[in-house]
């Protein structure tokens, strides 16, 4: 099936979804996403840390690599000496630079409450400023080990949802804090829901949304979309 090719609709001619009506309606296409796709909540911090520039199935291999070694734990990961590190995270891509953020993590976490769930105790605010601070940790990936793996309503930005806010003309914000504060401003505070929304925009991304060619006569958004085809 061939991407659409209409032009792009002008502002005047569509009025933007609220955020609770398109998760509504993505939620009636697809359905619960059960995600993230992680066996625990240490391999959710490793794999958003690892996930970042690369595909989930390179960081399913970088895990399956540490698992192996029996590097899987955040013990060793702080303690793991980080050329072996690197070998092991190699599919993952940047490894010397994601072996030191991994390093950069675990030992934190250890030196500063010695276990995960220590770690993940402070309220929300406070565990965010936190893992920023951490070297190798940015917006997208704090985000994700807050909601995902700490279970706190923090909303992921990522490039899918960028994309889907982009083409349905959503919001003007570009910046991460500022769509951020976007959808954190206009839902209710429920991790589950954050969790799920998140999910199915890269769900809808993956799916229909495509980057280069868009499936649009496939979308569920298609009547709400302000650039069908772009």
């Amino acid at each position: 099936m061939e991407a659409q090719t209409q032009p792009a609709f002008t502002k005047a001619q569509v009025k933007p979804m609220h955020p609770r009506d398109l998760f509504d309606r993505l939620f009636a296409a697809y359905g619960p996403q059960h995600w993230w796709p992680a066996k625990t909540r240490f391999e959710v911090c490793v794999g958003a840390i690892l996930t970042q520039n690369t595909a989930w199935s390179n960081v399913e291999k970088a895990i399956a690599n540490l698992r192996r070694e029996k590097l899987l734990t955040l013990k060793a990961l702080a303690a793991a000496d980080k050329r072996e590190l690197a070998r092991c995270i190699q599919p993952a891509g940047y490894f010397n630079q994601k072996a030191g953020y991994l390093k950069n993590f675990c030992r934190h976490v250890v030196g500063e409450h010695g276990t995960l769930a220590a770690f993940f105790r402070p309220p929300l605010p406070v565990l965010r400023r936190e893992l920023l601070a951490v070297k190798g940790i940015g917006p997208e990936t704090a985000d994700s080990i807050l909601l995902y793996a700490a279970g706190k309503p923090s909303f992921v930005i990522d490039a899918y949802t960028q994309r889907i806010v982009h083409r349905l003309g959503l919001s003007e914000e570009e910046s991460y804090a500022g769509l951020k504060q976007f959808f954190e401003s206009r839902l209710p505070v429920d991790e589950r829901r954050f969790n799920e929304f998140h999910a199915l925009f890269v769900e809808h991304a993956k799916r229909v949304c495509l980057k280069a060619a868009p499936w649009c006569g496939e979308c569920c958004l298609a009547k709400e979309c302000r650039k069908i085809g772009v």
